[in-house]
Protein backbone atom coordinates (compact mmCIF):
# COMPACT_ATOMS: atom_id res chain seq x y z
CA UNK A 1 0.00 0.00 0.00
CA UNK A 2 1.36 3.52 -0.86
CA UNK A 3 2.01 5.94 2.15
CA UNK A 4 -0.58 8.72 2.58
CA UNK A 5 0.47 12.62 3.09
CA UNK A 6 -2.19 14.47 4.24
CA UNK A 7 -1.06 18.24 4.26
CA UNK A 8 -2.70 21.94 2.51
CA UNK A 9 -2.90 21.56 -0.66
CA UNK A 10 -1.07 24.32 -2.98
CA UNK A 11 2.03 25.12 -0.26
CA UNK A 12 5.06 23.31 0.20
CA UNK A 13 5.36 23.92 3.75
CA UNK A 14 6.18 21.35 6.49
CA UNK A 15 4.73 18.64 4.14
CA UNK A 16 7.52 19.17 2.04
CA UNK A 17 10.01 17.92 4.04
CA UNK A 18 8.37 14.54 3.76
CA UNK A 19 7.88 14.52 0.35
CA UNK A 20 11.33 14.98 -0.26
CA UNK A 21 12.00 11.93 1.52
CA UNK A 22 9.30 10.25 -0.26
CA UNK A 23 10.55 11.56 -3.53
CA UNK A 24 14.10 10.28 -2.64
CA UNK A 25 13.43 7.13 -1.98
CA UNK A 26 11.26 6.55 -5.02
CA UNK A 27 8.19 5.63 -2.53
CA UNK A 28 4.62 5.40 -3.58
CA UNK A 29 2.64 7.53 -1.83
CA UNK A 30 -0.47 9.69 -1.97
CA UNK A 31 -0.41 13.01 -1.44
CA UNK A 32 -4.37 13.27 -0.63
CA UNK A 33 -5.44 16.94 0.62
CA UNK A 34 -4.65 17.42 -3.80
CA UNK A 35 -7.27 14.17 -4.58
CA UNK A 36 -10.76 14.98 -5.16
CA UNK A 37 -12.28 14.01 -1.71
CA UNK A 38 -8.67 14.14 0.06
CA UNK A 39 -9.15 17.75 1.98
CA UNK A 40 -11.99 16.61 3.43
CA UNK A 41 -10.95 12.95 4.54
CA UNK A 42 -8.24 15.22 5.88
CA UNK A 43 -10.67 17.45 8.10
CA UNK A 44 -12.26 14.40 8.97
CA UNK A 45 -9.20 13.45 10.55
CA UNK A 46 -8.35 16.53 11.88
CA UNK A 47 -12.00 16.67 13.30
CA UNK A 48 -11.62 12.93 15.39
CA UNK A 49 -14.53 12.13 12.93
CA UNK A 50 -12.86 8.75 11.05
CA UNK A 51 -13.09 6.66 13.55
CA UNK A 52 -9.64 6.34 14.21
CA UNK A 53 -8.17 6.28 17.48
CA UNK A 54 -4.73 8.32 16.63
CA UNK A 55 -5.94 11.73 15.98
CA UNK A 56 -3.26 14.49 14.77
CA UNK A 57 -3.41 18.10 16.10
CA UNK A 58 -2.59 19.45 12.75
CA UNK A 59 -1.11 18.67 9.52
CA UNK A 60 1.46 16.94 8.44
CA UNK A 61 0.65 13.56 9.04
CA UNK A 62 1.17 10.26 7.21
CA UNK A 63 -0.75 7.22 7.17
CA UNK A 64 0.69 3.78 6.78
CA UNK A 65 -1.82 0.72 7.06
CA UNK A 66 -3.10 1.56 10.23
CA UNK A 67 -0.42 3.44 11.46
CA UNK A 68 -1.04 7.26 11.46
CA UNK A 69 2.14 9.29 12.30
CA UNK A 70 2.39 13.52 13.20
CA UNK A 71 5.05 15.81 13.28
CA UNK A 72 7.29 16.58 10.51
CA UNK A 73 10.46 14.85 12.60
CA UNK A 74 8.14 12.11 13.72
CA UNK A 75 7.08 11.42 10.29
CA UNK A 76 11.11 11.49 9.29
CA UNK A 77 11.91 9.66 12.37
CA UNK A 78 9.33 6.17 11.39
CA UNK A 79 10.46 6.90 7.73
CA UNK A 80 13.96 6.73 7.77
CA UNK A 81 15.03 3.49 8.31
CA UNK A 82 12.16 2.04 6.38
CA UNK A 83 13.75 4.20 3.41
CA UNK A 84 17.03 3.97 4.50
CA UNK A 85 17.36 7.67 5.03
CA UNK A 86 18.96 7.36 8.59
CA UNK A 87 21.78 5.07 9.36
CA UNK A 88 21.09 1.59 10.68
CA UNK A 89 22.45 2.32 14.42
CA UNK A 90 20.68 3.71 17.15
CA UNK A 91 22.43 6.49 18.25
CA UNK A 92 22.66 7.77 14.77
CA UNK A 93 18.83 7.05 14.46
CA UNK A 94 18.73 9.67 17.62
CA UNK A 95 21.40 12.58 16.66
CA UNK A 96 18.95 12.63 12.90
CA UNK A 97 15.90 13.27 15.17
CA UNK A 98 17.79 15.71 17.32
CA UNK A 99 18.93 17.45 13.93
CA UNK A 100 15.32 17.08 12.89
CA UNK A 101 13.86 19.00 15.75
CA UNK A 102 16.36 21.62 15.06
CA UNK A 103 15.21 22.17 11.85
CA UNK A 104 11.68 22.92 13.52
CA UNK A 105 12.51 25.14 15.52
CA UNK A 106 14.27 27.35 12.60
CA UNK A 107 11.33 26.66 10.63
CA UNK A 108 9.24 28.02 13.28
CA UNK A 109 10.98 31.07 13.53
CA UNK A 110 11.00 31.65 9.85
CA UNK A 111 7.49 31.91 9.86
CA UNK A 112 7.50 34.03 12.32
CA UNK A 113 9.40 36.73 10.43
CA UNK A 114 5.87 37.40 8.53
CA UNK A 115 3.89 36.39 11.26
CA UNK A 116 4.96 37.81 14.53
CA UNK A 117 1.97 38.38 16.48
CA UNK A 118 -0.66 35.96 15.39
CA UNK A 119 -1.13 33.64 13.14
CA UNK A 120 -5.07 34.41 12.60
CA UNK A 121 -4.26 38.13 11.34
CA UNK A 122 -2.77 39.20 7.86
CA UNK A 123 0.65 40.13 7.25
CA UNK A 124 -0.82 43.16 6.19
CA UNK A 125 -1.84 43.50 9.98
CA UNK A 126 1.34 43.74 11.24
CA UNK A 127 3.91 44.66 9.13
CA UNK A 128 6.37 46.58 11.60
CA UNK A 129 5.96 43.87 13.66
CA UNK A 130 7.13 41.92 10.87
CA UNK A 131 9.74 44.03 9.92
CA UNK A 132 11.41 44.26 13.64
CA UNK A 133 11.27 40.29 14.07
CA UNK A 134 12.80 39.67 10.31
CA UNK A 135 15.51 42.15 10.91
CA UNK A 136 16.40 40.20 14.02
CA UNK A 137 15.57 37.21 12.12
CA UNK A 138 18.85 37.85 9.50
CA UNK A 139 21.04 39.64 12.31
CA UNK A 140 21.03 37.11 15.02
CA UNK A 141 19.23 33.74 13.67
CA UNK A 142 20.02 33.03 10.35
CA UNK A 143 23.62 33.15 11.44
CA UNK A 144 22.77 30.84 14.55
CA UNK A 145 21.03 28.33 12.91
CA UNK A 146 22.85 27.70 9.62
CA UNK A 147 26.24 28.60 11.99
CA UNK A 148 25.11 25.22 13.97
CA UNK A 149 24.21 23.41 11.06
CA UNK A 150 27.54 24.51 9.08
CA UNK A 151 29.76 23.02 12.50
CA UNK A 152 27.32 19.96 11.97
CA UNK A 153 28.65 18.90 7.95
CA UNK A 154 32.46 20.04 8.90
CA UNK A 155 32.83 18.10 12.36
CA UNK A 156 31.30 14.93 10.67
CA UNK A 157 33.69 12.31 11.59
CA UNK A 158 32.91 10.30 8.56
CA UNK A 159 34.51 13.53 6.83
CA UNK A 160 31.83 13.08 4.01
CA UNK A 161 29.67 16.25 2.36
CA UNK A 162 26.26 15.06 4.81
CA UNK A 163 24.99 15.73 8.04
CA UNK A 164 25.54 11.78 9.55
CA UNK A 165 27.97 9.11 8.16
CA UNK A 166 28.61 8.67 4.81
CA UNK A 167 25.91 8.97 3.19
CA UNK A 168 22.42 11.07 2.53
CA UNK A 169 19.48 10.90 5.15
CA UNK A 170 16.75 12.60 5.68
CA UNK A 171 18.65 15.11 7.35
CA UNK A 172 20.28 16.58 4.78
CA UNK A 173 16.83 16.83 2.73
CA UNK A 174 15.70 18.81 5.27
CA UNK A 175 18.79 21.05 5.06
CA UNK A 176 18.32 21.39 1.40
CA UNK A 177 14.30 22.64 1.43
CA UNK A 178 15.73 25.32 4.06
CA UNK A 179 18.41 26.33 1.73
CA UNK A 180 15.83 27.03 -1.14
CA UNK A 181 13.29 28.34 0.96
CA UNK A 182 15.36 30.67 2.59
CA UNK A 183 17.31 32.00 -0.65
CA UNK A 184 13.77 32.50 -2.20
CA UNK A 185 12.19 34.52 0.70
CA UNK A 186 15.48 36.83 1.94
CA UNK A 187 17.39 36.40 -1.01
CA UNK A 188 19.53 39.85 -0.32
CA UNK A 189 20.40 38.35 2.98
CA UNK A 190 21.69 34.96 1.59
CA UNK A 191 23.38 36.38 -0.68
CA UNK A 192 25.23 38.84 1.58
CA UNK A 193 25.86 36.14 3.34
CA UNK A 194 27.16 33.63 -0.12
CA UNK A 195 30.58 32.97 1.67
CA UNK A 196 29.73 32.15 5.18
CA UNK A 197 28.16 28.18 4.80
CA UNK A 198 30.34 26.77 1.84
CA UNK A 199 29.16 23.11 2.96
CA UNK A 200 25.39 23.66 3.39
CA UNK A 201 25.57 25.35 0.15
CA UNK A 202 27.56 22.46 -1.09
CA UNK A 203 25.11 19.98 0.07
CA UNK A 204 22.18 21.97 -1.34
CA UNK A 205 23.75 21.04 -4.58
CA UNK A 206 24.57 17.69 -4.11
CA UNK A 207 20.55 17.43 -3.11
CA UNK A 208 19.29 19.12 -6.16
CA UNK A 209 21.51 16.63 -8.66
CA UNK A 210 20.35 13.44 -7.06
CA UNK A 211 18.63 11.77 -9.75
CA UNK A 212 15.07 11.07 -8.02
CA UNK A 213 15.13 15.07 -6.39
CA UNK A 214 16.13 16.22 -9.84
CA UNK A 215 12.98 14.45 -11.18
CA UNK A 216 10.97 15.96 -8.55
CA UNK A 217 12.08 19.43 -8.86
CA UNK A 218 11.19 19.37 -12.40
CA UNK A 219 7.62 18.16 -12.49
CA UNK A 220 4.13 19.65 -11.24
CA UNK A 221 4.28 17.59 -7.88
CA UNK A 222 6.53 20.23 -6.44
CA UNK A 223 4.55 23.36 -5.75
CA UNK A 224 6.57 26.42 -6.29
CA UNK A 225 7.23 28.78 -3.19
CA UNK A 226 4.27 31.43 -2.50
CA UNK A 227 3.00 33.60 -0.21
CA UNK A 228 0.84 31.53 1.66
CA UNK A 229 3.60 29.18 2.66
CA UNK A 230 5.78 29.01 5.57
CA UNK A 231 9.37 31.18 3.07
CA UNK A 232 7.47 33.95 1.87
CA UNK A 233 9.43 36.96 -0.33
CA UNK A 234 8.43 40.08 1.23
CA UNK A 235 11.08 42.45 -0.33
CA UNK A 236 10.76 45.18 2.84
CA UNK A 237 11.56 42.18 4.97
CA UNK A 238 14.93 41.51 3.43
CA UNK A 239 18.12 43.41 3.58
CA UNK A 240 17.67 46.93 2.61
Amino acid sequence: MPYELYYWDGIQGRGEFVRLALEEAGAKYIDKARSSSGAQTMMEFLKGSHGHEQTPFAPPFLKDGNVVVSHVANILLYLGSRLALVPDDEQARYLANGLQLTVTDFVAEVHDTHHPISTGDYYEDQKPEAKARATAFIRDRIPKFLGYFERILSGNPAQSDFAIGDRLSYVDLSLFQVMEGLGYAFPRAMAAASGDYPKLRKLARTVAERPNIAAYLKSDRRLPFNQSGIFRHYPELDLA
